[in-house]
């Protein structure tokens, strides 16, 4: 089974099941054995800066060495074998059902009337302090959470699994759990992550890149407003913190037709910080939005997936003529 169809099994695997809490996950144990590295780094390198160098570069080193034993040793004791844990590999790093699914929760708590609900279920989705968030802001907050993790949870780990295979996906989420783990500009992080955040930056800067005017099309197909994703996406794109989340945040502004961005309240912060908006407010924001962003969600994953797919095909046709 080649590349293509591992990632079209694990993409039917993650719609279909999600990420069970029970299972075991790669991501957790990429997850501890960053933070096991950061002492010791800490208190080997000269600077908290070069620690985290070492300790980014040994986490991302390591994953993918221990991807490629896995597919490595299970293909030895049989071709189905290894397919199986390549698709696993690649399942593991797509999240687009439990993305939804955390959206949907926080849509449910809204219907119901329950704001307390809705915020701790907003809560799980984002880094903010979420408790001064009315019906409008926790609607907000969950949009903006799925369209910046449409391409950290779902295109971004579908590109590189087709680009690289099972390795390629595991390396990305490696970098991008090195990045929630130490990507924070506080005190204790913003020296030593400095390397995970870049490493990030860079991973991410082409998917989000290609993600956003997918998202666009996939508006047309959905009957919202695409031309004016692409307006938004060219206009507003720079006014996210973020070189790569303002893509996929002004596009999915833009097709909903919401302004999204503004005041958000932090931990440790008395006064809210006001962030840029992005997006024009066509029509007031209201919590069915939520429903239409993961529309937007699923419908650009389908198109992305395509898009992978065919590429990998055409390219393996060409390497075979060419061969």
């Amino acid at each position: 089974m080649g590349p293509a169809y591992q990632i079209l099994a694990a993409l039917a695997l993650d719609l279909l099941v999600g990420d069970p809490r029970w299972m075991p996950h790669p991501v957790k144990f990429i997850g501890r054995l960053a933070l096991r590295l950061e002492s010791p780094a800490r208190r080997l390198m000269r600077g908290p800066r070069l620690a985290g160098v070492v300790v980014a570069l040994a986490v991302v080193v390591l994953s993918g060495l221990a991807a490629w034993g896995l597919v490595r040793s299970a293909g030895t004791l049989h071709p189905l074998a290894g397919d199986f844990v390549s698709i696993m590999l690649i399942y593991w790093c797509i999240a687009a059902r439990d993305l939804a699914a955390h959206a949907r929760a926080v849509f449910r708590a809204l219907v119901a009337g329950d704001i307390d609900e809705a915020r701790r279920r907003v809560a799980m989705m984002v880094g903010r302090d979420t408790q001064q968030l009315d019906e409008a802001g926790v609607t907000r907050a969950a949009i903006e959470s799925v369209a910046e993790n449409m391409v950290g949870g779902v295109t971004a780990p579908l590109m590189f699994a087709a680009i690289f295979g099972p390795v390629g996906a595991i390396v990305y989420k490696a970098v991008n759990t090195l990045d929630s783990t130490f990507g924070y500009k506080n005190e204790r992080y913003v020296q030593f992550g400095w390397a995970s955040a870049k490493i990030d930056d860079l991973a991410n800067y082409l998917p989000a890149r290609l993600t956003a005017p997918l998202i666009a099309f996939a508006a047309l197909l959905l009957r919202q407003r695409s031309a004016n994703a692409l307006r938004i996406l060219a206009r507003d794109h720079h006014r996210h913190g973020s070189p790569n989340a303002g893509y996929p945040e002004a596009a999915v502004a833009g097709a909903l037709g919401v302004q999204l961005g503004g005041p958000s309240h932090y931990f440790g912060c008395e006064e809210p910080l006001q962030k840029p908006t992005i997006g024009d407010a066509l029509v007031t924001l209201r919590k069915t939005h939520i429903g239409n962003t993961n529309a937007l969600m699923y419908a650009t994953t389908a198109l992305f997936t395509a898009a992978c797919i065919c590429g990998r095909l055409a390219a393996e046709h060409l390497w075979h003529l060419n061969g």
